[in-house]
Order: structure tokens, then C-alpha cells, then sequence
């Protein structure tokens, strides 16, 4: 199904609306996404780095399907795209081992494959004294860590990561980094959003900045990322530098 040149995604000018639904007239209407075009290959980390709200979640739930573009075309040459992402799917008031099965069904799996993985995902999430107690019991942290374990044990030819690296304590951080690391560098093709601009320069292959539900500027990481730095400095007086120097 991949496509001849290597993509697994293409993404031709595509754009996304939504209502606010609040207001005496049914509230206003929201144009997230631009004109957005991009294409990911096969092997490619891709990061998308941009302010809150300037639609990096709503991309990553269009490219998923969650969301139905309201212009241009998604063109998927691949079987199976995982949204990691924190509590897609759950249900505060079923089981962590119910909220897993359905998680796992929601991102492509049949139930029998939920089923199989179901352990080895309790596992790795530290959950195996909680797991079929009510969701709605665990701290956020406990939520976190279900939901990462979820999206990584999932087989995908494409995983999207939103904003998800930093969950958990210390050790579990140190253990969702190595096990990233390990998916990235098997040659998974992985679309990642993150606010840590050093991680996006050392992960990524090429980075696409959003602003205002459009891209401002994609290409060579350290490059596009200090671009953002130095607008974010100007317009805000927020920017940070990153750690290290430049690289």
C-alpha cells in the first residue's frame, strides 16, 4: 500500500472548521487548519512545534481521521496510523483493563490483538495493582501512564506522539524516552509534537512550525526551531534558548 517514492501520508492543502457552539447563534466558527500540505516517508520523524491552540492536536486528529478535513485530501499509503495521545478513548467510569481494550481497538486494533497485548501493556504501564479498578480512581499521572503504554505497544506504520514524552515520574519519563528512542531508530515513521525544542532537534529529521492553524515554516530542525525561538522572543519576549547553545 506504501507509496512508490516511500510516503505513507500526503496531506494536499487540507483545512478544518469547527463551532464553537456557544452563543445565541450557535456560536462561532473556528478555522484551525490552512491550507496545510506535507507528505511523511517511510522511516521519517517528523516533528510539528508551534504555540497552544495554533492547531498541532487537531492536525494529528485529522491525519487519524478522528477529525474529517473540510478541504483538501488525506492520502493514507499505509494500514495503520496510532495516536499517542493522553486518555483517547477513555472512560472514567470503566475498568483501566476496559479503558485499555477499547483504547487499543479505537487506535485499529480487533479486540482479540487488545486482548493479546493486554498484559504486556499493564506491564509496562506499572499498573498491575490498579488495572481493574475504575478509571476514574487514578491520579493523572496513573491516566498518563496507561495512555502512553497503550499507544507505543500498538503496531502502526505511522505513530503520531502528542505532547506525551514528559508523563509520569522520573523513572517512568526515562523509560518512555528510551522506548521511543528504540521505535524511532527501528525506522518507524513517527509525527511528533512536542514543546521540548532540544528533544525535536535530536528526534527529528525535519520540522513543520504552525502558526495560527498554518505553516509558517518547515525544513532543517535547529534551523526552523530557532526561527520559532526568535519569533516567539519578538512578538512575546518568551523565547528560550536551546540547552547547550546552538548545535
Amino acid at each position: 500500500m506504501t507509496h512508490p517514492d516511500g510516503k505513507l501520508l500526503e496531506l494536499e492543502h487540507v483545512g478544518f472548521t469547527y463551532s464553537t457552539g456557544i452563543g445565541f447563534y450557535g456560536g462561532r466558527r473556528i478555522e484551525a487548519l490552512r491550507d496545510i500540505s506535507f507528505s511523511v516517508h517511510e522511516g521519517e520523524t517528523l516533528g510539528l512545534i508551534g504555540r497552544n491552540g495554533c492547531g498541532k492536536s487537531t492536525l494529528l486528529r485529522v491525519i487519524t481521521g478522528i477529525f474529517r478535513a473540510d478541504r483538501g485530501r488525506v492520502i493514507r499509503h499505509c494500514d495503520r496510523i496510532s495516536l499517542l495521545a493522553l486518555n483517547v478513548g477513555f472512560d472514567a467510569n470503566l475498568s483501566g483493563s476496559d479503558n485499555l481494550v477499547i483504547s487499543c481497538m479505537f487506535l485499529g486494533a480487533s479486540r482479540r490483538e487488545a486482548q493479546r497485548m493486554h498484559d504486556e501493556i499493564v506491564e509496562f504501564a506499572e499498573l498491575e495493582d490498579y488495572i481493574d479498578q475504575p478509571l476514574k480512581t487514578y491520579s493523572s499521572g496513573m491516566r498518563a501512564r496507561l495512555g502512553f503504554s497503550v499507544g507505543l505497544k500498538m503496531n502502526a506504520d505511522l505513530l503520531l506522539v502528542d505532547e506525551i514524552l514528559g508523563v509520569g515520574d522520573a523513572a517512568f519519563r526515562s523509560k518512555a524516552r528510551e522506548a521511543m528512542m528504540q521505535r524511532i531508530n527501528s525506522e518507524q515513521a513517527v509525527i511528533l509534537v512536542s514543546h521540548n525544542h532540544p528533544t525535536m532537534v535530536d528526534l527529528c529529521q525535519r520540522v513543520i512550525w504552525l502558526e495560527n492553524g498554518e505553516i509558517r515554516d518547515q525544513g532543517e530542525p535547529e534551523r526552523v526551531v530557532e526561527a520559532y525561538l526568535a519569533h516567539l522572543e519578538q512578538v512575546r519576549g518568551v523565547g528560550r534558548p536551546l540547552q547547550g547553545g546552538p548545535r
